[in-house]
């Protein structure tokens, strides 16, 4: 079955839009999570390519990045037992799980190191944010141990770019840039070859 690539376009059209009126955190975090719940409300439209896992580790894939990197979409693809050490974005952030489920461990940094915070466990369709302001540091996992979760990650800049940090248990950070798995991007704006589909579109209030 052929991907509806239709909503991964509008996503970023929608996205993008909300960028050009607004640079308000709170409500890019409240509308733009609205934006990717709806997208990851349903599971036909990642292709292939940007689904497969790695034995080893996670891959985090390019889905789109905007032309002045004002923000990223990223697809990461969690094998069983996979997750990333703790670390840090230096942006807003968004995630949305779309398939399986996915751990999310907040931390913070404490005089004696780091310091634990709250754990959730977010399943298909639940989004979550982060950033500098509200709580920027944690670490993310597979929360199902005998198949691959999938989570759309956006953020505000072209993230695989990105100068940020892991910590160790004493809080010491260790700068890193992710870079991407793939090479190559999903082709969102070929419409000649694809079924059009009625795409939901947030009004902005």
């Amino acid at each position: 079955m052929r991907p509806v690539i239709e909503r991964l376009r509008r996503f970023v059209l929608d996205f993008g839009g909300l960028l050009s009126q607004t640079g308000d955190e709170a409500r890019i975090l409240d509308l733009g999570g609205r934006f990717l719940e709806d997208l990851v409300s349903h599971d036909d439209w990642l292709p292939d390519a940007y689904a497969q896992p790695d034995p080893e580790r996670y891959r985090q894939y390019l889905l789109h990045c905007d032309s002045l990197e004002r923000f990223s979409v990223v697809a990461f693809v969690w094998g069983p037992g996979q997750e990333t050490p703790v670390h840090n974005h230096t942006v807003w952030g968004l995630v949305g799980v779309l398939r399986g489920a996915e751990t999310s461990q907040a931390f913070r940094i404490g005089s004696g190191g780091l310091i634990r915070g709250e754990t959730k466990i977010l399943g298909a369709g639940r989004v979550e944010a982060v950033s500098p302001r509200i709580g920027d540091i944690h670490k993310v996992g597979n929360a199902m141990a005998d198949r691959a979760s999938i989570s759309i990650h956006v953020y505000g800049a072209n993230i695989g770019a990105v100068e940020r940090s892991t910590f160790d248990p004493k809080g010491r950070a260790k700068p890193f840039v992710s870079g991407y798995a793939n090479a190559t991007l999903p082709n969102l704006w070929d419409r000649s070859r694809e079924p059009v589909v009625a795409a939901t579109t947030l009004v902005l209030q």
